[in-house]
């Protein structure tokens, strides 16, 4: 019989160690050495994580050569033709597709939550106009923790859930505020009658004191293939699996930081 195991020798000592394989969904099988320093002593040694699962997930699957991508089992090439990108926040936030009327709430949900305190706002005013949009960034996302301190126990479901739709909805609005700050031009409020991508698009481009839809001699500011094409972006880039950001994010988290500052 066949165990599905693996056995480790130390050739200086001549001691043995048995550790189980542990098949993956897809990808390669992973051998479970956490009792490795107990058993022996030592640790292991790989710089970067090159052959190393530090977690186990159910989220993203990526095979980089064979171009595959998949968000909890579904192929990226449906949810980029057949999905939006709150679709696929949606799916990766709670391991399925919504129906129509859970939808509708989450989109309302991250319409809402779209603007910023204006406390917030101030802080821009305290950045140099040549400062990098992502240092502005960095250092806004971290100021939420300032003006949102509930929600911080990642246990409650509830709890966790209302962090990650804050999260969801506001880094376009900070993103947007901070490019808009770096050109020295007012900034533009979130809409809640429009679209997730296509708020952040008006955001980021639109003119004030014109109608929020109409750019230069009123032609249309916003084209729906603009924001079909930056949904698509957005969904493809909406997780990559276990990769240097979310190795960060995962282990400053792990000491009990805010989690707004181990996302910053």
């Amino acid at each position: 019989m066949i165990k599905n195991t693996v056995t480790l020798t130390n050739n200086q000592t001549g001691d043995s160690y048995e550790y189980d394989i542990l098949k993956s969904t897809r990808g390669p099988s992973v051998l479970d050495i956490r009792s490795f320093f107990t058993d022996s002593g030592m640790f292991t040694y790989d710089p970067g994580f090159t052959a190393t699962a530090s977690c186990e997930s159910t989220i993203t699957f990526i095979n980089g050569k064979k171009g595959e991508l998949r968000y909890r089992g579904i192929p990226i090439e449906k949810m980029a033709n057949n999905h939006n990108y709150l679709e696929t926040c949606f799916l990766l936030l709670n391991s399925r597709l919504p129906n129509k009327e859970e939808l509708q709430s989450f989109d309302l949900e991250i319409r809402h939550r779209a603007y910023l305190h204006r406390g917030l706002q101030k802080l821009f005013d305290a950045f140099p106009d040549n400062a990098h949009p992502m240092a502005t960034l960095s250092a806004a996302v971290t100021a939420l923790a300032s003006f949102y301190d509930e929600h911080l126990d990642m246990e409650n479901e509830d709890e966790y859930l209302e962090m990650a739709h804050r999260i969801i909805s506001k880094i376009p609005t900070i993103a947007a505020f901070a490019y808009r700050h770096s050109l020295g031009i007012p900034f533009i409020e979130p809409d809640i009658d429009l679209s997730f991508t296509k708020n952040f698009l008006t955001m980021m481009r639109a003119y004030p004191g014109r109608k929020m839809h109409l750019g230069v001699n009123g032609h249309e500011q916003i084209k729906d293939v603009e924001v079909r094409a930056l949904d698509t972006i957005f969904t493809l880039h909406a997780d990559h699996e276990q990769n240097a950001s979310t190795t960060v994010v995962r282990s400053v988290a792990s000491t009990g930081a805010h989690p707004y500052v181990a996302i910053s």
